[in-house]
């Protein structure tokens, strides 16, 4: 009885993880928490026990694109590589890297963008969009940042641009900060970061080889 029990959470989790990869693949939702919930509300499944990790969603959501997108996907995540190269090289004083989705290579065509900015204070950061005649609005973005049982958590200044293939967000941290690494909210390890030059190398190695 146990183990038929497990089994049906086992399914359940599935259930619940494949669901919420479609949903932040083709809706572009980008937080994990919100779209399991929404995921397991849709199926009907309140049992906690029964929601998936968010490495489990991410893993499905590379089977939805290998299964479904698997053509369209790879143009798709180098075009919202490019553009972040773009505004990178734009804002190149405030050291930007690129981090998420974009990066590990798990965006879809509605993928938000995720950029850390380090500069001396936000009223730099804001003055340069301004003089730029970049329009954007503001709001606060919550980084975990520790490892420890408290789960330490940093709120930091968040910009949001218009980009054209979808939401570009800047987050802005204190110079220092760059020796502090954000944790992944997939697996809670250090989270990626690639700086301009690193995102360049990449978009290169993207390229397809011109047809002979």
């Amino acid at each position: 009885m146990a183990k038929d029990s497990s089994n049906r959470q086992s399914q359940l989790r599935q259930r619940i993880a494949q669901m919420a990869a479609r949903m932040m693949a083709e809706e572009g939702i980008a937080d994990y928490a919100h779209a399991k919930r929404k995921a397991g509300r849709q199926l009907g499944i309140t049992d906690s026990q029964c929601m998936p990790t968010n490495s489990e969603i991410e893993e499905e959501i590379r089977v939805y694109h290998d299964l479904y997108s698997s053509e369209d996907q790879p143009e798709a995540l180098l075009q919202l590589r490019k553009d972040a190269l773009v505004v990178m090289q734009l804002l190149a004083r405030f050291n930007p890297h690129l981090t998420g989705a974009v990066l590990d290579g798990t965006a879809g065509k509605y993928a938000e963008t995720h950029v850390h900015l380090f500069a001396d204070s936000l009223k730099e950061v804001e003055m340069f969009l301004l003089n730029q005649q970049i329009p954007y609005a503001t709001d606060e973005k919550s980084y975990r940042i520790s490892d420890r049982r408290s789960m330490e958590r940093k709120k930091v200044p968040l910009f949001t641009l218009e980009g054209p293939n979808g939401l570009i967000r800047l987050s802005v941290f204190e110079v220092d900060d760059m020796r502090m690494p954000t944790k992944s909210p997939v697996n809670g390890s250090n989270a990626s970061r690639a700086n301009i030059e690193t995102l360049a190398s990449l978009i290169q190695q993207s390229k397809p080889y011109p047809e002979i």
